[in-house]
């Protein structure tokens, strides 16, 4: 049996080299690919070539026996280090004639990962940082851009500060409260203005199929070539109002962050042992605690402004601990029947979407059963 099991082994390994000369191969001419969509000024996340692409290989691995879920899993894994290997051939320059772009805390997580796809765009790329503030009408002065990327508590003040810019220079934040900082750059600088959110980490390889929230401030026909830049890097752009983004912020970040900081401060009082509790999870358990962990590995001051960023958070949080008593009461009164209309109605209330959430999260689950050692 031992001998038989070799033999058969031996035959995976060659098949597996096979594998991975095919991988090299793609890669290469993902290179390529890369190449020309930089010429070209073409995003590198093309949305409809993909899903055609997914689909025909679907098919074809059905034809052949192949479960088509596997071949997407592949597939799409190969496509993310795709997207993240054409970044090194860099990006056409949308806009050549911009003078120099000036990052605001260029030196933070997301302001290098701004400069960084800037850079490999072929603009000249400058940092100010706190210390270079005695300098900043210098630096300022020849701008074509300005993006300030500080943490949320600065932003308001650093933008207050500014000095006189060029009349035709853009300015832009990043930050992810939009409408304070909005107003703030609209009342400093008279020429064009423009707010972003990027709906994503700066610990992202790529910022192929990531959202990018933009909320118009003045002369847009003056940073349409910004957007059509970020598209160029293969995000997708979400327009929104300042009002409605930091309305939709307080249910996406602020309270979602507060009730994962909540769990994760009982479970720290209750000093559990995190070592047992993943032996024996489920996928989804450890996924969710793996979601809690993460946050309090990163910054902790950054988190502490969104969630304290507008005392209309504060009610909304309100809301939901008076909302998390209710479903306590359920229960302590032992109405199974009760509890389980009140599931009903918000299932029915979610709709569709249910389903859909519940197809969605089987592919984490079994990607993050997979990582399980």
């Amino acid at each position: 049996m031992v001998a038989e099991l070799n033999v058969l082994r031996d035959k995976i390994d060659e098949v597996d080299k096979v594998l991975l000369d095919l991988l090299a191969k793609r890669l290469s001419l993902v290179a390529e690919v890369g190449e020309v969509k930089s010429r070209a000024g073409l995003p590198i996340y093309a949305p409809d070539r993909e899903t055609a692409m997914l689909a025909s290989r679907r098919r074809e691995a059905a034809a052949l026996d192949v479960p088509p879920d596997l071949i997407e899993d592949v597939l799409r894994r190969v496509m993310r280090e795709s997207y993240a290997s054409e970044n090194d051939k860099g990006f056409k320059t949308l806009c050549p004639q911009l003078r120099p772009v000036v990052i605001i805390g260029g030196q933070g997580q997301m302001g290098r990962l701004f400069g960084k796809m800037l850079t490999l765009s072929g603009y000249q790329v400058r940092t100010l940082e706190k210390e270079d503030w005695p300098r900043a009408d210098a630096l300022l002065a020849d701008a074509g851009m300005v993006i300030v990327s500080v943490p949320i508590h600065l932003t308001v003040p650093v933008i207050e500060q500014l000095p006189t810019l060029p009349e035709d220079c853009l300015l832009v934040d990043l930050a992810s409260v939009k409408n304070a900082p909005l107003q703030a750059m609209l009342a400093a600088h008279n020429g064009p203005v423009l707010g972003l959110h990027p709906m994503f980490g700066p610990d992202s390889g790529s910022l192929a199929k990531q959202v990018v929230v933009y909320c118009e401030g003045r002369q847009p026909e003056a940073y349409q070539w910004f957007l059509e830049q970020i598209q160029v890097w293969g995000a997708r752009l979400h327009r929104s109002s300042a009002v409605e983004h930091d309305q939709n912020m307080s249910f996406i970040q602020a309270l979602h962050h507060f009730a994962t900081f909540a769990y994760g401060m009982h479970l720290a009082e209750e000093n559990v042992d995190l070592e047992q509790l993943l032996a024996l999870s489920s996928p989804i358990y450890r996924l969710e605690l793996a979601m809690i962990g993460r946050l309090f590995a990163q910054d902790l001051q950054l988190y502490a402004d969104i969630i304290m960023a507008f005392e209309d958070n504060l009610a909304l949080i309100k809301r939901y601990y008076r909302r998390f008593g209710a479903a306590i009461a359920l229960l302590e009164q032992g109405d199974k029947q009760a509890f389980i209309a009140r599931f009903t109605q918000i299932d029915r209330w979610f709709g569709d979407y249910a389903d859909h959430f519940l197809a969605e999260s089987r592919v984490l689950l079994r990607q993050a059963n997979d990582s399980r050692k």
